[in-house]
């Protein structure tokens, strides 16, 4: 089974009707129907805290939705632990020339160590790791 990994600015223009990529992200999901999505905590606290400011509407919305994807079965959140942000830390210190958030050095280093090269986003830092990005402009059309 193919596995991607899902990173917050997905699973925030999934939530977001507003957001820019929320068709893209529509339409990768349904392409994506038969794959395993991998997650970590760290990105569902991102995904939270983007809400943080917002109506208590959008903020429930943002639980419920929290909540639902750690009981999805498709989808295993892999738990915050001192090991994670250690390895997470080390990557962040090997590339000071890179404006990588420690988010996503994390999230880069669960997705070694479960040989996961698909990921869920448009951010170019993943691009500049060797990672396929699957929101970005150059896969957008495929």
């Amino acid at each position: 089974m193919r596995l991607v990994f899902a990173d917050t600015c997905y699973w925030i223009a999934l939530v977001n009707e507003r957001d820019q990529l929320h068709s893209v992200a529509l339409q990768a999901s349904k392409q994506l129907m038969n794959v395993h999505m991998f997650t970590t905590d760290e990105v569902l606290i991102e995904f939270l805290t983007f809400y943080r400011d917002k109506d208590e509407f959008l903020r429930t919305k943002a639980v419920e939705f929290v909540e639902a994807v750690k009981r999805n079965p498709n989808v295993t959140v892999v738990p915050q632990t001192r090991s994670s942000f250690d390895a997470g830390l080390r990557l962040y210190r090997q590339r000071p020339d890179k404006q990588y958030s420690m988010v996503d050095c994390i999230s880069m280093e669960t997705m070694r160590q479960h040989n996961i090269t698909d990921v869920l986003t448009e951010d170019h830092h993943f691009a500049q790791e060797g990672f396929n990005t699957l929101l970005s402009d150059e896969n957008q059309s495929e």
